[in-house]
């Protein structure tokens, strides 16, 4: 059997009808969210938003929830058929000789799609960069609107839990932060 992972793989806590990504805001607007059940005031639909399956790429990206404006990290619970369309409505964020025909092509990809796909180094419990790649999407126009009206099943706050496994690895506690990481599992694509 191959263990091996795949240079490219969605793994994410998900269940039979939902799929945990993850995002960093600033109090006021994890406040409004968790307050509304979904993004509110002063979230901004207008700006492009990204979400990440990935706990520890959040991780990295806030600084394990300690950078300025991602000082909170909020679980969002979306559904399967929203995050199948974004997956379907997408565009790679960088040209890639493989997928596009030319740079036109995915220049006019690009343009018309309200979703954007990059594949970032996955990250380790210590944050650096594995070998494998983990998804990053990021939602503009009508998948904003879709994400916020329709795909959002739950909103969750889990900065004490980032903040936690953080102070952990900060104190090279490495086998007690990774017993509290979420349990993420290959997503299947259907």
């Amino acid at each position: 059997m191959n263990d091996e992972i795949p240079a490219r793989q969605i793994r994410a806590v998900h269940t039979e009808t939902t799929i945990r990504v993850y995002q960093a805001y600033s109090p006021a607007i994890a406040d409004a969210a968790l307050e509304a059940g979904t993004f509110a005031p002063p979230f901004k639909r207008e700006r492009m938003t990204w979400i990440k399956p990935s706990f520890l790429w959040m991780a990295y990206r806030c600084g394990w929830a300690a950078k300025p404006g991602q000082e909170r990290v909020l679980a969002l619970d979306i559904t399967r058929e929203g995050f199948a369309w974004a997956l379907d409505h997408a565009a790679l964020s960088h040209y890639d000789p493989d997928v596009h025909p030319d740079r036109e092509t995915w220049r006019r990809q690009v343009k018309t799609s309200p979703v954007r796909v990059q594949w970032d180094p996955e990250r380790g419990i210590r944050l650096g960069p594995l070998k494998h790649r983990s998804l990053q999407m990021g939602l503009s126009g009508e998948a904003v609107d879709r994400y916020v009206d329709k795909w959002i099943a739950a909103v969750t706050d889990v900065t004490a839990t980032m903040r936690d496994i953080g102070a952990l690895v900060a104190a090279n506690r490495i086998d007690e932060a990774e017993a509290l990481l979420p349990a993420e599992h290959p997503y299947p694509r259907v």
